[in-house]
């Protein structure tokens, strides 16, 4: 087959069949092919465990396809219990709580053999030699060990080192984007084994171009590189930011294969690292203001088209609730924050066109804005005078003097207060003042108006002789 992979095929598979399975990658380079009659189901599973799910082409008879499934799979597995693949020489898997038959390679059937167990005297309640084999029944954990098979006279004819444990099961996979060029999936075992296991981790794109087409008329399929020093998790080099991409995690071991197949959409799992170099500073003669300035972080490249904005949190070290902020700046000042009480700040992530989700919160940087200069004064004054008064009068006898415990924030608060009540009643004594003016107006216009009609009057009784 292409690339020198190995095939079982079963029956004659066509040549566009060999092309599918040889996209499907292996480190052992062995596929299993399987094609039912009429060409109605495929499948193309790796004998190291990278499956496929069956692509269904013609369905005439749909039953008897996925019977040649199974039986791919059975043969698969069955092809996973060879121990020479999985440790060293000489070790038998087998199921935990089923029937686990020892064999005791080139003895005859009727010549009689015996079997012991490392390290106890008795063999495991229940088990039985039939045909030279031993047979160990609902097999438990406590059942593993080495065991060997004697001959007539005692002498050893095989050594065999018995583990057990379950088949795996679907494993749990999740993946995450930290920039637009690069996507990791960390994966976790659904079932406790108790048995070594390898992972097989590959990806195809879904919607390819036409020059892709017409380079790999397969898709493009590749591996999700696995890091050893980071075990559980791979990473897809070089993706594209705005394609969809199919995911495959193969777990196998000595007893059997499972695999989740995970859709990945590049936009839906951005999520940038947080924002490095957090610095906070307090802004000088500026009591209730910090300046906080941050880095994109080193795993997000600055381009124009990828851009990032921020979300600001921050709660004085002593409060439990935090303000929050959002910008598109590398940094803020907050103008709200409380004089001479040390301030808490994070800041997260997310891509400025709100694809994915927000980063986790960087690491706290702390500051404390300076204090009132008014403040400050008042209570040095006071510290240098308590200071002098116990210079000249030393005593051990407590102070009967109230100790004022009040802080700037309260000062502060009673100060607002009272100068509300003196706008109050300055609005108040402006009020009066104007209404008492609009009355003694209109008083006054009320006494000179019947003078003058008085005289409008006398003027019109006198003759006209007179008047002129």
């Amino acid at each position: 087959m292409k690339g020198g992979r190995k095939a079982l095929i079963v029956p004659s598979v066509p040549a566009r069949l060999q092309h599918h399975c040889a996209g499907t990658l292996c480190p052992q380079n062995v596929s299993l092919l399987v094609q039912a009659p009429g060409d109605v189901f495929s499948a193309c599973v790796p004998i190291c465990g990278g499956v496929e799910l069956p692509r269904k082409m013609r369905s005439s008879i749909p039953g008897l396809g996925r019977v040649m499934v199974v039986l791919a799979a059975a043969l698969a597995s069955a092809s996973f219990a060879i121990p020479e693949d999985w440790g060293e020489e000489g070790v038998q898997y087998g199921q935990l709580g089923t029937d686990v038959t020892l064999p005791c390679p080139g003895v005859r059937a009727s010549s009689p053999v015996q079997w012991r167990r490392a390290g106890a005297t008795a063999l495991p309640e229940g088990s039985a030699v039939q045909q030279g084999s031993l047979v160990l029944p609902r097999a438990s954990l406590a059942f593993m060990g080495t065991y060997s098979c004697h001959g007539e006279d005692g002498g050893l004819l095989h050594t065999v080192s018995l583990r057990l444990g379950h088949a795996p099961g679907v494993p749990f996979v999740s993946c995450r984007a930290s920039d637009y060029e690069n996507f990791s999936c960390s994966w976790t075992s659904s079932v406790e084994t108790f048995l070594p296991t390898r992972y097989i981790t590959t990806y195809r794109k879904k919607s390819l171009t036409g020059e892709e087409k017409r380079r790999n008329k397969n898709g493009h399929v590749g591996l999700c590189l696995q890091d050893p020093s980071r075990p559980g998790t791979c990473t897809v080099h070089r993706s594209e930011f705005w394609s969809s991409y199919r995911l495959n995690i193969t777990e196998v071991n000595p007893l059997g294969f499972s695999y989740r197949l995970l859709d990945v959409t590049m936009q839906a799992i951005i999520k940038p690292d947080p924002p490095e170099g957090l610095v906070v500073e307090p802004i000088p003669l500026a009591p209730r203001r910090l300046h906080v300035s941050w880095k994109y972080p080193s795993s997000w490249p600055k381009e124009p088209h990828f851009q990032l904005r921020f979300r600001l949190q921050y709660r004085p070290v002593i409060h439990r609730s935090w303000s929050v902020v959002e910008t598109v700046n590398l940094s803020e000042v907050i103008t709200d924050a409380f004089a001479g009480l040390e301030h808490v700040v994070q800041v997260s992530a997310k891509d400025f066109l709100d694809a994915g989700n927000w980063s986790e919160w960087s690491a706290e940087a702390r500051a404390t804005p300076v204090r009132d200069l008014v403040f400050t004064a008042s209570e040095e004054t006071t510290t240098d005078a308590r200071l002098e008064s116990l210079a000249e009068e030393p005593s051990q006898a407590p102070n009967p003097e109230p100790i004022n415990r009040s802080d700037p924030l309260e000062k502060m608060a009673v100060l607002v207060s009272l100068g509300i009540f003196a706008f109050f009643i300055l609005a108040a004594v402006l009020v009066i003042t104007i209404l008492i003016w609009l009355r003694v107006r209109k008083h006054g216009k009320d006494k000179t108006k019947p003078n003058f009609l008085v005289a409008a009057t006398h003027l019109k009784a006198l003759p006209k002789a007179q008047i002129l």
